[in-house]
């Protein structure tokens, strides 16, 4: 009977958890949000840092002129960030076609990037993506839902009262297995088709043409060769549902676009 009572108890306070911890992104989406968001921002500051001193710098004048002309566009635009953080621009030399953001307002590009986003409408279309994560708070939801995910599974061995059998071993394995798979990897998806979206906005907002975000995952798709594991078993959505999913925004970002234009947003940024 007691033991019934402290099942229920913990079943109880997990519910009770996840639904303090339910926050709303900026499209609707519901997500977790365990941690504080000053939290997160100073883990973003030691992440870039860090970056920092693994990674060359680039000193090329035009090229972080050219990047930080794109990212000053966008910047001013999106919802402002924690304790009035400014954000932060640096350009990494090394030939991977990446970017990144992190909490708190950090943004990293790599030069590689600028030999698939061929202009500056391309490179504003990766940047608002990037910028979308940070807005989203998509750090904080991702540590959330792992923290979840784990918490859950010590919970459902804890109930299941055969931690140490070969049996409840197998169990627990074959169960983490399909937390990450069902869970925490579509979950990420989700968070990237979210960036996309914001992104779209984003760029469109400073006046950059969102039909070049469409172009961009073309370039990345011809760049990437079919070298990517099963959409299933990947964090990241494939080439072909970004660009599906990006046309069928891209009206509405037309219409931000043609706003942006009239209102004389038409940043002038060349590589």
């Amino acid at each position: 009977m007691q033991n019934n009572s402290n099942k229920n108890v913990l079943l109880s306070l997990s519910a009770l958890l996840l639904l303090i911890a339910c926050a709303t992104s900026p499209t609707g989406r519901s997500q977790l949000e365990f941690f504080p968001s000053s939290q997160i921002a100073q883990m973003g500051k030691a992440a870039y840092q860090q970056i920092k001193q693994e990674t060359p710098v680039s000193k090329d004048p035009q090229i972080n002129r050219y990047i930080r002309c794109v990212a000053n566009a966008i910047t001013p635009l999106v919802p402002p960030l924690e304790n009035g953080e400014q954000w932060e621009v640096t350009v990494f030399k090394a030939d991977q076609a990446n970017a990144f953001a992190l909490p708190g307002g950090h943004i990293g590009i790599y030069t590689g990037l600028l030999s698939v986003a061929e202009n500056a409408d391309q490179l504003a279309a990766v940047i608002g993506h990037e910028i979308g994560h940070v807005i989203a708070e998509h750090a904080n939801a991702r540590m959330s839902t792992q923290y979840a995910t784990q918490a859950g599974l010590q919970l459902i061995q804890a109930l299941a009262g055969v931690p140490g059998s070969a049996t409840g071993q197998q169990l627990m394995a074959l169960m983490g297995v399909g937390a990450q798979v069902g869970i925490i990897l579509p979950f990420s998806r989700a968070q990237e088709s979210e960036a996309d979206i914001l992104g779209l906005r984003y760029m469109a907002q400073a006046g950059f043409d969102p039909r070049q975000s469409i172009q961009l995952w073309r370039n990345m798709l011809a760049a990437d060769g079919g070298r990517k594991p099963p959409e299933f078993l990947s964090t990241h959505p494939s080439e072909k549902a970004r660009i599906s999913e990006l046309e069928q925004h891209l009206p509405q970002a037309l219409d931000i676009y043609q706003q942006a234009l009239s209102e004389g947003r038409r940043p002038k940024c060349k590589p």
